[in-house]
């Protein structure tokens, strides 16, 4: 039998819950200005995306992207802005992670579930490199193929 009392185990989930609500904060406050600045892997464009996984930046290099057919410039600042939000998404599970694990000091604190699918949208975590090429080539080909007016 535990010989801890009803009073000893709330008053320690407490100060556990209360930890992790200020960890919690602090996790927000650490990525409320996190960003993921990343090169296309042809380096004609740079791209930066917020932890919301929203685009701030968009920087074209050199001057390659005056040579580029649409096709081709309009797939690296996808490939770009896939492989931010991919990094940025992997930053924001990486800080939340340890919320997921039950408490060492409170048993019925047991970390929460969390469907990383469901917050960033399917396909976020791969990034352009798993199946995202595909797509990529499919604009480009319906860009490069579209009558000019």
């Amino acid at each position: 039998m535990n010989s801890e009392s009803i009073e000893q185990r709330l008053a320690k989930a407490m100060a556990e819950l209360e930890a992790t609500e200020a960890a919690v904060a602090r996790a927000e406050s650490e990525l409320a200005h996190a960003e993921a600045t990343v090169r296309s892997a042809d380096r004609s464009v740079e791209v930066t995306v917020s932890a919301q996984g929203d685009m701030t930046a968009l920087t074209f290099l050199n001057d390659k992207y005056r040579t580029m057919p649409a096709g081709q410039l309009a797939a690296s600042v996808l490939e770009a802005v896939q492989e931010a939000r991919a990094r940025m998404a992997r930053k924001v599970m990486a800080t939340f992670e340890p919320f997921t694990k039950a408490s060492t000091e409170a048993p019925e604190l047991s970390g929460f579930d969390v469907d990383w699918n469901k917050i960033f949208g399917p396909g976020v975590l791969d990034g352009p490199k798993a199946g995202r090429r595909r797509g990529g080539a499919r604009l480009r080909d319906e860009i490069s193929e579209d009558p000019e007016d």
